[in-house]
């Protein structure tokens, strides 16, 4: 069955409220679908981080249960309608989802049609690891190894370099580019607006601000809102 993803660099963009720059793609998306499984191991405090999410989805019209608020996590994910794995800390995130053991079955049920939609961290755990991640490893998973919903890294938040700028470290391209002196595998990088759609075999740019791709032994190249990534990553399809 055809994997359906949504995953967004950012969930609060500047000027806006959290999730505003996304809501009509969250829509269009979620379509007729009634209720979301939100995932908020990236935040500590969990109950907050819910209930906030929780008001922005009634809001769109939809309903919310927490993961962490269910007495069999696993056997939440089987019945969901559809995921939403949210933002934080990509360690602490990765690490509860090894801890419950869910990657398996979000996996399959990903594999298997289940709309997932993925913010900041949600979208990091979606490709193959998590060594592109902006994040400090403040706990420490059992791997980096994710869901591998996506066969390209990803890289939110994507900052270009300010030549301006007086800071002597590195870039984010530099940290970027180091990862594929290491790895082969392709890595987007998205900047805050950007989002990817995935389905019916297609992984399309969506959101206003592009992205930019980096690929082993060859220079990055800038990617606009609207382009499919299988035209410029091999081996995404």
């Amino acid at each position: 069955m055809d994997k359906r993803l949504l995953l967004l660099s950012t969930s609060k963009l500047y000027g806006s409220e959290y999730l505003d720059h996304a809501e009509a793609e969250i829509r269009n998306f979620l379509g007729t679908i009634g209720r979301i499984l939100f995932v908020p191991f990236a935040i500590a405090d969990r109950d907050a981080y819910a209930a906030k999410t929780r008001e922005r989805f009634a809001a769109m019209g939809y309903a919310l249960e927490s993961l962490h608020q269910t007495s069999d996590k696993q056997q939440a994910v089987s019945d969901a309608e559809a995921i939403f794995i949210g933002g934080g800390n990509t360690f602490r995130l990765l690490k509860s989802l090894y801890e419950f053991e869910l990657l398996p079955l979000i996996r399959a049920r990903v594999e298997n049609g289940m709309p997932y939609i993925g913010s900041s961290a949600g979208s990091n755990v979606a490709g193959p690891t998590i060594r592109t991640t902006n994040d400090m490893p403040i706990v420490e998973p059992p791997s980096l190894n994710a869901l591998g919903l996506v066969p390209f890294q990803i890289n939110p938040h994507y900052l270009d370099p300010d030549p301006g700028s007086t800071h002597m470290g590195e870039t984010r391209e530099e940290r970027i580019l180091q990862f594929l002196e290491e790895n082969e595998t392709p890595v987007v990088a998205l900047r805050e607006g950007a989002m990817l759609r995935v389905e019916a075999g297609a992984t399309i740019l969506k959101g206003s601000t592009g992205a930019r791709i980096f690929r082993k032994g060859q220079p990055p190249i800038e990617v606009l809102p609207g382009s499919d990534l299988k035209d410029v990553i091999i081996g995404t399809h």
